[in-house]
């Protein structure tokens, strides 16, 4: 992709289609934390809303199929985008309803098959499973699963470093362009494997010892999507997303009783 040509003044467009968080670590409000950081402009279509802190989810809400349509709708066709994240969907008929929209517009998009949250709570209901692999995965330019999305998607499970390939190809399957392979779960340091099926790029960054990691893979999904809003090619995207995602798990600070976030301000120098 070239480099996106904008209006002067006006920094690249980014919308996040996915929950919101009300602990603000994770969903949504990581998103658009994540692309401010990274110097876009973050929008946001909401598709459910979770009570979630430090210690899990304690339960969500999908919103109505024509309550999702209609944000996207208003800001693509009023206001544009340069890359679309997608995280939790939720539901058969939102997983449907978005990759219809998605199918239909002319952006790069990051998919981050949201099935369980980092606390081990479902985000993804059992029978949309197979929606994710029919509907959403074959619009995606990326789709970043970790090692439990792998298995919910494909069966495949990863328990060291050389089985990244076997997951890969089996995501490949189901249509995306390209897929990362985030092996943050896999002892050793911190590697993952991104590739379309015929170049590899293995991204490696040591492992930080910080419990504090709430909304890793949203924040590195948004920080990829907003790579792409700004022009680069998709190995230089996930480049730049894993080394901000490595700062801010670095950065990760306690809250609450449990797992803190990940720190998406670390480059700002504000706290």
């Amino acid at each position: 992709m070239d480099d996106v040509n904008l209006p002067a003044g006006r920094p690249p467009l980014v919308l996040t289609v996915a929950g919101s968080d009300s602990g603000g670590g994770a969903g949504i409000q990581a998103d658009l934390k994540t692309m401010l950081a990274l110097g876009t402009h973050g929008m946001s279509v909401i598709a459910a809303v979770t009570a979630q802190n430090s210690l899990g989810v304690q339960g969500y809400w999908e919103l109505p199929e024509e309550a999702v349509r209609a944000q996207y709708r208003s800001v693509v066709d009023d206001i544009g985008v340069q890359a679309v994240k997608t995280g939790m969907l939720a539901s058969t008929a939102l997983v449907e309803t978005v990759a219809e929209l998605l199918a239909a517009t002319p952006a790069p998009v990051v998919v981050d098959p949201v099935g369980v949250s980092k606390h081990g709570d479902a985000l993804l209901a059992s029978d949309a499973v197979a929606a994710v692999r029919t509907k959403l995965l074959p619009t995606a330019t990326v789709v970043t699963p970790n090692l439990d999305e792998v298995a919910q998607l494909t069966g495949v499970r990863v328990t060291e470093e050389d089985g990244l390939r076997e997951a890969a190809a089996a995501v490949l399957a189901h249509g995306p362009r390209w897929v990362l392979i985030k092996g943050g779960h896999l002892p050793g340091e911190a590697v993952d494997l991104l590739t379309d099926g015929t170049e590899e790029h293995w991204l490696r960054a040591p492992r930080h010892d910080n419990r504090h990691t709430h909304g890793t893979g949203c924040t590195l999904a948004s920080a990829l999507a907003a790579s792409l809003a700004k022009g680069l090619d998709v190995p230089a995207a996930a480049r730049a997303a894993k080394e901000y995602v490595t700062g801010a798990i670095a950065a990760g600070f306690p809250l609450g009783a449990g797992l803190g976030p990940v720190d998406h301000g670390w480059r700002l120098g504000i706290r």
